[in-house]
């Protein structure tokens, strides 16, 4: 079965099936966190927040959802 076909046949599927097949794949994802590529601009990003980490001063959930208005606005 092609990636194509295989990704029509889940699409198929009711949401709720999707949702636990969705897990199962994730499930056997994070058993294995040492396969899972990681790109190289993620391990660069970490980096830059490892070396200065006030740079990302955590938000008041009510400013984050302000900030997110402001844009859409």
């Amino acid at each position: 079965m092609t990636p194509k076909a295989l990704r029509d046949e889940i699409l198929r599927l009711p949401p709720g099936e999707r949702f636990t097949l969705l897990e199962e794949v994730w499930d056997t994802l994070a058993a294995t966190p040492g396969e899972i590529p990681v790109p190289d601009w993620h391990k660069e990003a970490l980096d830059r927040r490892l070396d200065n980490p006030s740079a990302g001063a955590a938000l008041a959930w009510d400013d984050v959802r302000k900030r997110l208005r402001d844009r859409t606005e």
